[in-house]
């Protein structure tokens, strides 16, 4: 047998810093009074008025908590103002038996002393298996993934729409678990997509009010918008392994996938594609490599290159929301007269329009509305077809963006490289694989 790389606990300490551990968290909950307690969710402060307090860790230990005695300990019941029947939570209970280990010839040790202690491969592989990333994360839970210390918001679905989205930008958060006082149950999720569908299905002119954004409640726009297409809360147990995570958002085609107490019935932590690739980029280092991280990306034929929707500097904001409707892309490339890439348009600086309050006004240009970007902004992050996936997965990782834009030589735009496609190919691509292995 080989052993291949034991993580050094003090070299990536800095690291790791929030890559799974115990739940600290504090909570705040926005209710159509917007007063709250703390739902038992690991919740946003608000610069609002909302009361917000911190969550009792439990204390520290130096194991992890059986399964049972966790579920009970990430949170207690969720209050919007209005009294819950949700189940009581417990301290959690330490454990004192040894960390369990996996016992196949392929194995991963160490889940909360380093994740990863050491990975063992059979001496007769020629190579290292093209699925290693994907055993990587079967071994794995959603539990791993949230962090030590985190924050989380939450909506009762009596908050007015515009209330809702000007928490988010206060909060400087994309996305919202929606609680349902009545079905005592969480129903769905409120994201920057669906302030795009509000504005673009019923924006007229800067002369024309938006009502529908001004006066109705949430529960009011889900059953407007829900009423042809209703499509129940994608979620997932921190139990279930980071595979089932990948899996699920990918073949929903969401972005944001919250992880939810079975026990308690509360919300933990908003799985992205983002925090799952960058908790495996953290331990590839650890691992043997397989030989399509040397290959191009124009080799793996990883990416959209043909249709790729763009805009220009001066089309208005009214036109790339309808874009980002219609064609269901998360990012629209900026491209001037001559064709070159020179600014990137996403959803998330849509947001900025409630930020500045200038919703009504979506005749400007995009380069006017990307004047009022609330963050630095470092410029357009780019790649090209003949890198290899191993350099593409650091650059996307450390630019901590959802996607590259391809470009040519003369910085023309040739495609796109989403986090959708980089984990589709590292994980659930070689999963495929293995079934058909199978099968034949």
């Amino acid at each position: 047998m080989k052993r291949f790389g034991s993580l050094r606990r003090s070299k990536k300490r800095k690291e790791q810093d929030g890559l799974g551990g115990r739940h600290q968290s504090e909570a705040s909950c926005l209710s159509a009074s917007g007063l709250s307690t703390q739902p038992s969710t690991p919740t946003q402060a608000s610069s609002q008025p909302v009361f917000t307090q911190e969550v009792p860790a439990g204390g520290p230990s130096p194991e992890r908590p059986e399964p049972s005695a966790r579920a009970r300990s990430l949170s207690t019941p969720l209050d919007t103002g209005q009294r819950l029947s949700l189940p009581s939570a417990k301290p959690p209970i330490p454990s004192a038996s040894p960390v369990p280990t996996y016992s196949t010839s392929h194995q991963v040790y160490g889940l909360f002393e380093g994740m990863l202690e050491k990975l063992e491969l059979d001496d007769d592989a020629a190579e290292p298996e093209s699925d290693i990333y994907m055993r990587f994360m079967k071994s794995h839970k959603c539990y791993d993934i949230v962090p030590t210390s985190s924050k989380l918001v939450v909506f009762d679905t009596a908050l007015q729409v515009k209330k809702a989205f000007f928490a988010l930008v206060a909060n400087g958060v994309r996305a919202a678990p929606l609680w349902d006082t009545e079905k005592q149950s969480f129903v769905g999720m409120l994201t920057i997509t669906d302030f795009i569908i509000i504005l673009h299905r019923y924006y007229k002119s800067p002369l024309v009010q938006i009502y529908e954004l001004e006066e109705h409640k949430l529960e009011t726009w889900r059953e407007v918008y829900l009423q042809a297409t209703f499509k129940p809360l994608v979620s997932i147990s921190p139990d279930a392994s980071l595979f089932d995570a990948v899996y699920t958002l990918i073949k929903n085609k969401i972005h944001r996938l919250p992880v939810i107490d079975p026990v308690t019935g509360n919300a933990l932590y908003i799985l992205t594609h983002k925090r799952i690739l960058k908790f495996l980029q953290l331990f590839m280092c650890e691992m043997p490599k397989p030989a399509f991280m040397k290959q191009t990306l124009g080799e793996l034929g990883i990416g959209t290159y043909h249709d790729i929707a763009f805009i220009h500097p001066d089309t208005p904001i009214i036109k790339a929301l309808n874009i980002f409707v219609e064609r269901r892309v998360s990012a629209l490339p900026v491209v001037d007269g001559s064709g070159k890439v020179v600014d990137i348009y996403s959803k998330f600086d849509v947001i900025n329009l409630a930020a500045e309050k200038t919703y009504n006004n979506l005749d400007i240009t995009v380069t006017q509305a990307l004047k009022h970007r609330s963050q630095y902004f470092e410029g357009v992050m780019k790649c090209h077809k003949m890198e290899t996936m191993e350099t593409i997965v650091d650059r996307i990782v450390k630019a901590e963006v959802h996607r590259l834009v391809v470009v040519d030589e003369c910085s023309s735009i040739e495609g796109i490289v989403s986090l959708s496609d980089i984990l589709q190919a590292l994980v659930l691509s070689p999963a495929d694989a293995c079934k058909e292995d199978l099968t034949d």
